[in-house]
């Protein structure tokens, strides 16, 4: 007989690649669960930026082999009152992290079944401290789900959890479509909270003359389908990976020729 591989986990963060936090947390699944597949999504979300977390781990999560662990700690309140979490979902997903809407985006579309708090001792580090629940907590819950303990085990249950959207807060007008950027990606591109739905029902509306997007106090640029046809050196806006509209910069950063962060505002015109 083949015995049941453990399911993977897959490690969301914002701890960064310099100091020692992500192999720690690789360290305590390995001394509980030294068979299950560890996998690296990325530990290089924004500090603190709960909302760019959101976003990734909602776009990322259906890659993933049924019944993966998603350990998700971006965590500006740790150590508050906000509550450490483990949700099950119908899709087969489970998410593992802080109930500060980090989850929420991932959990709802792989459609919530169970939510606990992970309040049990026998499956956290004795003595967790106040700064590391990665390490104390979401880390060992993880581990311990891997090797077949069942969700409910982990603590008591929970009606509800912390949502957030970050593609809520959306301003439409009748001769505008204005959002903000959410995330700076690695190659300095603009992810906003404005959909290519939003955008497209937007100009149907409009129905007269071109699409033109605004960034901040940048003079308006156009929209594209692809990076390479946008003049080199000049700004951008076109629909990515996450069918959200992202700015770019032909061969450079956009984030640097605009001078734009998260929370910049990007409005969409109907342009001559």
């Amino acid at each position: 007989m083949h015995s049941i591989q453990p399911a993977p986990i897959v490690l969301l963060t914002d701890f960064g690649y310099r100091d020692h936090y992500a192999g720690v947390i690789r360290g305590v699944i390995a001394s509980i669960a030294p068979h299950a597949p560890v996998i690296d999504l990325t530990h290089g979300i924004p500090p603190q930026q709960v909302a760019a977390g959101a976003l990734i781990l909602a776009q990322s999560w259906r890659f993933f082999p049924p019944r993966t662990i998603f350990v998700a700690v971006v965590d500006p309140g740790v150590g508050t009152n906000r509550l450490p979490i483990a949700v099950a979902t119908r899709a087969g997903a489970r998410f593992v992290g802080p109930d500060n809407g980090l989850l929420w985006m991932a959990a709802t579309a792989a459609q919530i079944k169970t939510i606990v708090q992970l309040k049990s001792a026998r499956y956290r580090l004795p003595n967790p401290g106040s700064t590391f629940h990665g390490r104390d907590i979401f880390a060992p819950a993880a581990a311990w789900l891997a090797r077949s303990v069942k969700l409910e085990a982990l603590g008591p249950q929970l009606k509800t959890m912390v949502a957030l959207e970050p593609r809520a807060g959306v301003r439409e007008t009748a001769q505008s479509l204005t959002g903000h950027v959410i995330y700076v990606d690695g190659f300095g591109n603009l992810v906003t909270n404005l959909s290519r739905e939003q955008v497209y029902r937007f100009a149907g509306r409009c129905r007269e003359g071109r699409l033109t997007v605004k960034v901040g106090r940048y003079p308006r640029f156009g929209l594209y389908a692809t990076y390479g046809e946008a003049p080199v050196g000049e700004p951008l806006a076109l629909f990515g990976s996450f069918e959200l509209l992202e700015i770019g910069v032909r061969d450079g950063r956009a984030a640097v020729h605009l001078r734009a962060s998260a929370g910049t505002s990007v409005t969409v015109r109907m342009g001559k």
